[in-house]
């Protein structure tokens, strides 16, 4: 498709190297910019053309497979998602070469793309979940993780491929290594394995991954001594026995003897070759898995009650089972690990065991029940979610693709300054991607207007900030207030932070009570608070010092770089672990509501919050949120929000910010440490 573009200016007739680099970069700039806007305007050409735009996926550039991914899924119809579903499984097998370089993430971007399809239109699931179960085992943590989690939602929106999915999953079980991918995996075998075989084979599959008991081993003499090893740490003791002798001379006496036996300490036994994953992340002090299998143990085992008519058959399982629960619980209050099993993991295999010892209808209800109902809610939210932020995305665009692009580049420089080319520049993405000022706008601008000096100055200055992603510029309106002429009159600026003035005012004659505009151009490199601070300085007829008026301060605030983003769960906690600058808030607020406060903290960092509106709903004076935003220059900011409710009303807590940059740790903490109190 060509689009007709008119171009304002002639082509210079020879261009050097440099410029044509800027005209290229330039161009390819100003079509994206413009393709965006093609997408939202003329979505049905661009759909036909989705199978072209696909081929960008050759690029070995991550960031433009990623970009065309993201362009791809907002292109889907009903009559090309099998055209695409089956590209990506064809990238998909390509990643398993081993011959191109990050394929681990490539594959993460093709199995996410393709769960977006699936979710989207669900009767492509089929062509694609028994490809992607073959990934469970991947070295790459993040793929398996989306591997199973996309499992996890077909299962539950798809009935039909229950079945197949739950006998896939049995049978590549054993291949997983990761102890995330094993509790996920485990909860949809202890949630949708139903039939009668399906429970038999999820608690067989179970045995055999967690191998032979015991899990570790203790020899007989150390089992008589323990005691005695415990008081005074040692691995040896001394054995004694008294017996009554007959002396020569016919007397009693009282015989001693008296051995030292050494004994060896317990040491785990790691099993077979073939016993499996279970067995081998639970000997590293898992012991979360070990709740989790557990927890899954006892759902199939709630579950063959209702299936198997045979109580015998019952019995002899769930007998087996408490042994595998009370195994784990002797090897996490064991000294063969390093570190103990937790309360949490304790209590809950402890409710395990009490549970398979006496079964109650209410619970039965609960475990077999309440967690598939608490997980399909789960779901409707999301999906909610995602649609409400498929209509806020939408956009009224006010330009056509005929109307006049300026290529700035292509402009002749003569009499042009640095500042104008650029004005230049971000008018046109202004006018390609429909960005205008609209009449509700006009308090904001007001906002934004700041008094540079007194009303009392003989020069008063004010000025219109206005952010433009990488640029900040600075409208200053200049009024001479006195009779006189004000000559060589120059606006002097300086910086503090990641600011740069571009160049620097030119020099102007004022007249007597009249105004001038001056512009400054000042380019950020980093999210972090910045000051601009300066003076102006002119000269009269009458005197012949230069008179200097100080200007007040101008605060560039964090908020204008940072917008609301999305991202998943898996991916939070992926950066949250990586990131490492972190800054630390501690909670100092008279609001009383948690929330109230999270509500607060969120309109003033203007963040995304990530949590369900499910997970804060109730009282228990408890809250815990995750907020998420991304800044222009492609950095990440995390936020935690832990906050209780004391005895007296009051919150207390610390509000945790990560980011892989310092500047913008530091300028979002002071922020929060400036609006939590519930200021303006």
């Amino acid at each position: 498709m060509c689009l007709p573009l008119r171009l304002s200016t002639n082509v210079p007739g020879h261009l050097s190297l440099c410029h044509l680099l800027q005209l290229l970069l330039g161009l390819l700039q100003t079509l994206t910019v413009s393709f965006f806007f093609l997408k939202s305007s003329h979505r049905d050409i661009l759909v036909d053309l989705i199978m072209d735009v696909l081929r960008a996926l050759s690029s070995p550039n991550l960031d433009i497979r990623r970009k065309t991914l993201d362009i791809v899924l907002d292109l889907i119809t009903p009559r090309n998602i099998n055209e695409v579903v089956l590209t990506l499984k064809k990238e998909v097998v390509k990643t398993q070469s081993g011959e191109l370089e990050k394929n681990g993430e490539y594959r993460q971007m093709l199995i996410q793309a393709i769960h977006s399809c699936a979710i989207k239109f669900p009767e492509v699931a089929s062509t694609v979940v028994h490809l992607l179960m073959d990934f469970l085992g991947d070295s790459n943590v993040g793929s398996a993780v989306d591997v199973i989690v996309f499992v996890r939602e077909i299962i539950e929106t798809n009935p039909k491929l229950r079945v197949s999915i739950i006998t896939r999953l049995l049978d590549t079980f054993y291949q997983i290594r990761a102890a995330r991918v094993c509790t996920c995996a485990l909860w949809i075998i202890g949630e949708y394995c139903l039939s009668l075989s399906e429970v038999g084979s999820g608690i067989a599959t179970i045995k055999q991954c967690l191998g032979e008991l015991p899990f570790y081993s203790v020899s007989e003499e150390e089992e008589a001594t323990e005691s005695s090893k415990k008081d005074n740490q040692v691995n040896s003791i001394t054995l004694s026995s008294k017996r009554p002798a007959i002396l020569a001379d016919g007397t009693y006496a009282t015989q001693s003897a008296a051995s030292e036996t050494t004994f060896s300490p317990p040491t785990l036994v790691q099993g077979s070759l073939t016993s499996g994953n279970l067995r081998t992340l639970l000997l590293t002090g898992d012991f979360f898995l070990g709740a989790v299998v557990a927890c899954t143990l006892t759902k199939l085992l709630l579950r063959l009650e209702e299936v198997q008519q045979s109580k015998v058959e019952v019995n002899k399982e769930s007998t087996r089972a408490l042994l595998i629960m009370v195994s784990m619980l002797q090897l996490g209050q064991s000294s063969v690990l390093p570190h103990p099993i937790d309360n949490d993991s304790y209590d809950r295999i402890v409710l395990c065991i009490r549970l398979l010892c006496n079964t109650g209808d209410e619970i039965r209800k609960i475990w077999l029940q309440s967690c598939r109902q608490s997980f399909v809610q789960m779901l409707s939210e999301k999906q909610l979610q995602e649609t409400q932020e498929i209509k806020a995305k939408a956009q009224i665009s006010h330009a056509q693709p005929d109307d006049l692009i300026d290529f700035y580049h292509l402009k002749s420089r003569k009499g042009m300054s640095q500042l104008e080319l650029e004005d230049a520049v971000q008018d046109d993405l202004k006018r390609a991607t429909g960005e205008f000022v609209k009449d509700g706008d006009d308090a904001n601008k007001l906002s934004r207007i700041l008094q540079l000096t007194g009303f009392s100055d003989p020069v008063y200055a004010e000025a219109y900030v206005t952010v433009h992603h990488y640029d900040i510029v600075l409208d200053v309106t200049v009024i001479n207030r006195t009779k006189e002429t004000l000559q060589n009159l120059c606006l002097e600026l300086a910086t503090m932070g990641d600011l740069k003035l571009v160049e620097r005012p030119q020099n102007y004659t004022l007249a007597p009570e009249s105004s001038k505009q001056i512009k400054a151009n000042i380019k950020v490199s980093s999210t972090e608070t910045g000051v601009i601070f300066g003076n102006i300085v002119y000269e009269t007829s009458n005197v012949h010092e230069r008179t200097v008026v100080v200007l007040n301060d101008i605060h560039i605030d964090i908020m204008d770089y940072i917008s609301p983003a999305v991202c998943g769960d898996v991916a939070f906690r992926t950066m949250w672990a990586e990131f490492e600058w972190e800054n630390k808030v501690a909670v100092n607020t008279v609001i009383q509501d948690e929330k109230d406060f999270l509500d607060h903290i969120i309109k003033s960092t203007n963040m995304k919050c990530l949590t369900a509106p499910s997970a804060l709903d109730g009282e228990c004076g408890f809250l815990a949120a995750n907020l998420y935003a991304k800044s222009v220059f492609g950095e990440d900011a995390l936020v935690n929000v832990s906050i209780e409710k004391q005895a007296d009303g009051k919150l207390s807590g610390y509000i945790r910010i990560r980011s892989k940059t310092q500047g913008i740790a530091l300028s979002l903490g002071d922020k929060i440490t400036l609006k939590q109190k519930g200021g303006s």
